[in-house]
């Protein structure tokens, strides 16, 4: 498992001073202890450090297994699937049958050119379903979740950085975006992509089980 130079940082710092705490890490390398988060995850799954609550991180030393070195080397883009998208003037009806057409939890609504404008979940149609509006006529703009208070994710970025996205944020699916500009020059996100808890799922069976990576979901 090849390290980052942050990374090298980090253990040689464990190996001098440990056990130390994410936070005096953090102080020694001028940063903030979210930044060293994902490279704090990665040192531990790989077996070169551990940590203990209230004690702080320390030296392991191991070497790395064969899965978290292969975890390490995976981004988004080689396991992403296709994405489900619905147009975004389209009702909450036809989003209630799409997402049963398709067999998905959540649904990403786009404009023209694959723009994304929002993202509905099956918790959403579920509200909408529940009161006396009709839904046939209610647009889905009206109960989709909106940017900036959506969470994406690349095809370059790591999967393990996603999957803590999909765990931390408590949701079942990122889409996956890449910045296109318009005819006007406006820099927009296109769907791309998807990635769910089941991509993650799947990948952690395939190479426990040494098969080849299958990107469908």
């Amino acid at each position: 498992m090849e390290l980052t130079k942050r990374q090298e940082q980090i253990v040689q710092i464990v190996k001098n001073e440990g056990p130390i705490t994410g936070s005096k890490i953090a102080a020694k390398l001028s940063l903030i202890r979210s930044t060293l988060r994902p490279d704090l995850t990665i040192l531990t799954r790989a077996g070169i450090l551990e940590a203990r609550p209230r004690v702080g991180y320390y030296y392991a030393g191991k070497t790395p297994n064969h899965t978290a070195e292969a975890i390490h080397k995976i981004n988004v883009g080689d396991v992403q699937s296709i994405p489900v998208v619905i147009r975004a003037e389209a009702t909450v009806y036809d989003a209630v049958v799409t997402m049963f057409l398709e067999d998905v939890g959540t649904l990403f609504v786009v404009r023209e050119a694959g723009a994304l404008e929002g993202i509905i979940s099956r918790k959403d149609l579920l509200k909408a379903t529940m009161g006396s509006a009709d839904i046939h006529k209610m647009p889905i703009s009206i109960v989709m979740t909106r940017m900036p208070n959506l969470i994406t994710t690349t095809p370059e970025e790591p999967i393990l950085f996603a999957a803590q996205k999909l765990t931390g944020r408590e949701v079942d699916s990122l889409p996956v975006v890449r910045v296109m500009q318009t005819d006007d020059g406006i820099e927009e996100l296109e769907v791309v992509g998807r990635v769910t808890k089941t991509t993650i799922t799947r990948l952690f069976v395939e190479l426990g089980y040494g098969s080849d990576l299958v990107s469908q979901d």
